[in-house]
C-alpha cells in the first residue's frame, strides 16, 4: 500500500535528467550539465520529500484506513533523497557502457540490503524489514558510485545547462509518471475495492510474471538506450538492433511464461502453499499477457533513444486514457483480481498493434518484421509447452521431472532452430565487442 503512493512521487524525482544526460551526444555535454543536474536534483528531491511527509502520508492513511502508513511512508520515502546523489554517476557509467561497475554496485548493495532485510524479518521486525531494505540499499550504493566514477559535485549551476537537460527530461518524467500510474492502478483499485488478501494474491501473480518480465527487459534496456541514442538518424541500424532485442528478450522470457501457464497450480501450491491458491489463475492469465508484451518489448527505449521523448509521452497518455484506465477499472469492478489479469491480457494484445503502427512510421518496423523476430522463439517454446500439456493428460508427472523435461526440450529446440545463429552471435561478441559513438 505504501509503495503504491511512494512510487508515484519517485518517478518525478530526478525530472528525467539522468536520461537526458545519457541521450545527449557527447560533444554537446559538459561538466556544467553534470553539476547542474546534480544540484537541481538535490533541491527538487528535498521538496518532493516534504510533500511525501506533509501531504501524501496523511492522504494514504485516509485512503486505505491504515494508520501504520503514516509511519512507513516518511521512512520509505528517504530513498527519494538518494536519487539525485546517485543520478549523475549512473548516467556517466551507462553512457560509457561500463555495465561491469554498474552491476557490481547494484549487486553488492542489493545483496547486503537483502541479507539485512531477511535478518530483520527473522528477528520479528515484520513490515519494517522491507522498509529498511530499501534504505540500506541506497546508503550502501552511494559511496560505491562515487568510487566507481571519481566524479565529485562542485558548487556550479548553469541556466542554459538546465534548459538543455530539462527540455528532454520533463517529457521522460511525464512518460514515467503515466507508466507508473498504469503499473499501479490495478494495485490501487484492488486494495481499495477488495481485501488485503486479494491484493496479496494478485501481487504474487504479478511479481512472478510482469515484474519478472520488466526486470529481464530492464537489463537489456539499460544497455540499448545509450546504443540507440548513438544511432539517431540511422533508421536501418535502429531497426536491426531493435529486431535482435525483441528476439533475445523473448528467448529469455517466453519459456518461463509458458511454463507458468502449464504448471501454475503446481508452482503456487508447492512453493507458496495452498493459502495462495487464489493466485493460480491470475498467474496463468498474466503469463499470457506477457507473451503479447514481449512481441514488441522495449519499443519505448527506441523512441526515447531517437530523442523523441515528447512523442513517447504523448503515446503513453493516449494509451492510458483510452485503453488502460477504462479496461482496468471495468474489469476489476466486475470480476476482481481475475478481471485485473484479463484486463492486462486485453491491453497487451491491443498494444501490439498500436506499437507496430508507430514503429513502422519511425523506423519501418512492420508486423512482418515482428513475426520474423519472434518466429524461431515461438517454435522453440511451443514444442516443449505442447509436449508437457499432452503428457499431463495421460501421466501425472512430478513437478521437478516436468520442469526438467520442459526446459531441457526447450534448450534442444533452440539449438536445432537457432543454434547456428547463436553460435555466430557468440563468435562476433568474442571477436569484436559492440562499439558505439557514445
Amino acid at each position: 500500500m505504501a509503495i503504491v503512493f511512494t512510487s508515484f512521487i519517485e518517478v518525478l524525482n530526478d525530472l528525467g535528467m539522468g536520461a537526458a544526460i545519457i541521450q545527449r551526444k557527447q560533444e554537446n555535454l559538459s561538466e556544467e550539465h553534470f553539476q547542474t543536474a546534480f544540484w537541481s536534483g538535490v533541491a527538487w528531491s528535498l521538496l518532493i520529500y516534504l510533500v511525501m511527509v506533509i501531504a501524501v502520508a496523511p492522504f494514504a492513511v485516509n485512503f486505505y484506513k491504515e494508520p501504520m502508513l503514516g509511519q512507513i511512508i516518511p521512512v520509505l520515502s528517504l530513498g527519494i533523497l538518494s536519487s539525485p546523489i546517485n543520478m549523475v554517476h549512473k548516467a556517466q557509467l551507462t553512457k560509457a557502457l561500463d555495465f561491469k561497475k554498474l552491476t557490481y554496485v547494484n549487486n553488492f548493495s542489493n545483496i547486503f540490503s537483502g541479507v539485512l532485510s531477511l535478518a530483520l524479518a527473522f528477528l520479528g521486525f515484520g513490515v519494517w524489514s522491507l522498509v529498511f531494505n530499501s534504505i540500506a540499499s541506497f546508503l550502501i550504493a552511494m559511496p560505491l558510485y562515487f568510487r566507481a566514477t571519481g566524479w565529485k559535485p562542485k558548487f556550479m549551476w548553469s541556466e542554459q545547462a538546465f534548459k538543455d537537460i530539462f527540455g528532454f527530461g520533463i517529457f521522460t518524467t511525464g512518460t514515467n509518471l503515466f507508466n507508473n500510474l498504469m503499473n499501479k492502478l490495478d494495485y490501487l483499485l484492488i486494495g481499495k475495492l477488495m481485501t488485503a488478501a486479494d491484493l496479496g494474491a494478485y501481487t504474487l501473480a504479478f511479481v512472478l510474471t510482469d515484474t519478472f518480465r520488466s526486470q529481464v527487459m530492464g537489463v537489456m534496456n539499460k544497455v540499448m538506450f545509450p546504443v540507440y541514442s548513438s544511432l539517431q538518424g540511422n533508421s536501418k541500424e535502429l531497426k536491426m538492433y531493435y529486431s535482435r532485442v525483441v528476439k533475445y528478450n523473448c528467448l529469455l522470457v517466453f519459456p518461463i511464461m509458458l511454463f507458468f501457464i502449464a504448471e501454475g497450480e503446481a508452482i503456487i501450491t508447492l512453493f507458496f502453499g495452498q493459502k495462495w491458491n487464489d493466485a493460480i489463475l491470475p498467474l496463468q492469465i498474466l503469463s499470457g499477457s506477457v507473451l503479447f508484451h514481449m512481441m514488441v518489448n522495449s519499443n519505448t527505449v527506441v523512441v526515447r533513444g531517437m530523442g523523441k521523448a515528447k512523442l513517447e509521452m504523448q503515446l503513453q497518455i493516449y494509451k492510458s486514457i483510452f485503453l488502460y484506465i477504462p479496461v482496468l477499472v471495468g474489469m476489476i469492478y466486475f470480476y476482481g483480481i481475475i478481471g485485473a489479469a484479463l484486463a492486462f491480457l486485453i491491453i497487451k494484445f491491443v498494444s501490439v498493434f498500436i506499437v507496430l503502427f508507430y514503429l513502422n512510421k519511425l523506423i519501418g518496423y512492420t508486423f512482418n518484421d515482428m513475426f520474423l523476430s519472434v518466429k524461431p522463439v515461438l517454435l522453440a517454446s511451443f514444442v516443449p509447452f505442447l509436449t508437457i500439456i499432452a503428457i499431463h493428460k495421460f501421466w501425472p508427472l512430478n513437478f521437478y521431472i516436468s520442469a526438467f523435461l520442459f526446459f531441457s526440450s526447450y534448450i534442444l529446440s533452440v539449438y536445432f532452430i537457432m543454434g547456428k545463429e547463436m553460435k555466430e552471435v557468440v563468435r562476433k561478441i568474442k571477436k569484436k565487442p559492440l562499439q558505439t559513438n557514445v
